[in-house]
């Protein structure tokens, strides 16, 4: 019963007896709070400092609009960023750097070449700069750890030229990259576009007469033709009439030669009966008539009907003639012929042959024409297979023609973006802060370290003086004499005090608090002295 009285005061925070503890281990916990935080803070100011130099250099954008000329190389800054990093700090690059200003011991250090060079790597800082609103880098900060202040900023200024230099090398490079690469996709453009000039020319030349741009003119001309066949067919038409005409014509005449002069060797029968002609030449006025009612002047059966009448005409006026010199002169002997008379049947003749002429002359005139538009024909029923080949390559053409406008216009405005870029006109890095010249050392921040010592010191006490009390198996309480009885005390004998005890207890306390007072002032002034020399 005793016991469940005691348990719940065990559970409970017990104030008294942390302080009783604090009032026992209080040395055993400032003293090895002292010696931590003078370890740390002492190793700040035993370790090696070390200085940062810094310069901020600016992005600065293209003097000229884009929209008159267009850059011709990447945009990405942070890739060309990290690029441009890359080769800076490549080992051929530091080592001149460092053979150049003694870094890191000079050549004559025991150290590597690549050690060095991985040293340098580890104390050079780039760090973007991005625009809060757009995100975008807007400016870089070139930092160099050395522990001479003065090497710090004089390779943090060969950093920085380095950097500008080298971005306006890889931008002028990149520019005149994109140029070379345009004009030779530009030649190659070019041959293409000769070569589809040079089919589409061939195809036209081998198909000449039959392209799609001549259907007009074919279709004209093929009219034209079958007009002109049709004409020849009438004129065929009527030659054949009249060498009927002239065939009997001719047979008329022969028949009224024989009737006016008997034939005899050599005689040739012109008609020499005025009536028959007579006959002949109203028959020859009554088709005049009748062709001059549906024919022109101009038309070829009336031009040679009027030259046959005039011809016969002509033959009545001699055959006048004849009759009457016949009439004048004595008569001629039996079987003799009169040369008057044959004329009339031989120009018939004549006329037969030339119109016999005139037919084969037609005839072949037609086969020609007919052959002609069998030719247009063919060319307009090939049209559609023509247009359509033609099609094909006029776009090939023209699909090689956009290509090369398209390249010639970016190969013109690569050119304008590369003297640009050769004038300094482009994008570029201007240092905004010079390297500066740092006056404290950026390591070790001696406040800080203070700040470390003082947590370590603390753990280190804490841990000292809690291993001290768990070690420690005296009672100190009237608590723990009470929680080791088996039953409840009765009764208390006061303690008794003599006066070597109360001034024990008095020097126990004036060395704790001066103890405590001299740890604060030896964490305070520590504190206050590095702040000062931060």
């Amino acid at each position: 019963m005793p016991e469940n009285i005691e348990n719940p005061e065990t559970e409970h925070f017990d104030v008294n007896r942390l302080v009783d503890i604090v009032r026992r281990r209080h040395l055993q916990f400032l003293f090895p709070l002292l010696i931590g935080w003078l370890v740390v803070w002492g190793a700040s100011w035993i370790v090696s400092p070390r200085y940062k130099s810094s310069t901020l250099i600016l992005v600065e954008q293209p003097s000229m609009p884009e929209n008159y000329v267009t850059p011709n190389i990447s945009d990405d800054l942070q890739s060309r960023l990290q690029s441009i990093t890359t080769q800076i700090l490549s080992r051929t690059r530091l080592l001149l750097i460092i053979d150049r200003l003694h870094l890191y011991g000079g050549t004559a250090n025991a150290a590597t070449a690549d050690d060095r060079v991985n040293r340098m790597r580890k104390d050079v800082d780039v760090e973007l700069v991005r625009d809060p609103q757009k995100q975008d880098v807007s400016a870089f900060r070139i930092s160099y750890t050395s522990k001479d202040p003065h090497v710090a900023q004089e390779v943090t200024g060969e950093l920085t030229d380095l950097f500008i230099n080298e971005n306006s090398k890889v931008r002028e490079q990149e520019s005149e990259s994109t140029t070379s690469f345009l004009e030779q996709q530009l030649e190659e453009a070019r041959q293409n576009l000769a070569d589809q000039e040079a089919k589409v020319r061939q195809f036209e030349s081998e198909h000449e007469g039959a392209l799609p741009t001549q259907q007009a003119s074919n279709l004209q001309i093929l009219a034209g033709l079958q007009q002109e066949l049709q004409n020849e067919q009438d004129a065929l038409n009527t030659a054949k009439q009249q060498r009927v005409y002239l065939q009997a014509l001719l047979e008329q005449e022969r028949a009224a030669e024989a009737k006016v002069r008997p034939a005899g060797p050599g005689g040739t029968g012109a008609p020499t009966d005025l009536a028959t002609v007579d006959d002949q030449l109203e028959k020859m006025r009554g088709q005049l008539a009748e062709l001059s009612s549906q024919y022109t002047d101009n038309y070829p059966d009336v031009q040679s009907l009027k030259k046959r009448i005039a011809q016969t005409e002509a033959m009545r006026a001699n055959l006048v003639a004849a009759q009457k010199r016949r009439s004048q002169e004595p008569k001629p002997a039996d079987g003799e012929l009169d040369p008057t008379l044959a004329g009339p049947a031989l120009q018939t003749q004549g006329n037969l042959k030339a119109n016999e002429l005139e037919i084969a002359n037609r005839e072949s005139a037609i086969q020609n024409l007919e052959s002609r538009i069998s030719e247009y024909q063919g060319r307009l029923n090939a049209e559609p297979g023509t247009e359509e080949a033609l099609a094909d390559l006029n776009r090939g053409y023209d699909q090689s023609k956009a290509n090369y406008d398209d390249l010639l216009k970016k190969k013109d405005q690569s050119e304008m973006a590369t003297s640009m870029e050769q004038l300094q006109q482009g994008e570029r890095f201007t240092i905004l802060d010079p390297p500066s010249y740092p006056a404290k050392p950026d390591f070790p921040n001696r406040l800080k370290f203070c700040g470390i010592g003082l947590g370590v010191g603390f753990a280190l006490g804490l841990a000292i003086a809690g291993t001290f009390e768990f070690m420690d198996d005296r009672l100190h309480s009237e608590h723990e004499i009470k929680s080791l009885l088996p039953m409840a005390v009765i009764s208390e004998i006061p303690e008794v005090e003599n006066p070597l005890d109360k001034a024990k207890t008095k020097r126990r306390m004036a060395l704790g608090w001066a103890t405590t007072l001299v740890v604060f002032v030896a964490i305070l002034a520590g504190s206050v002295f590095s702040f000062l020399h931060h």
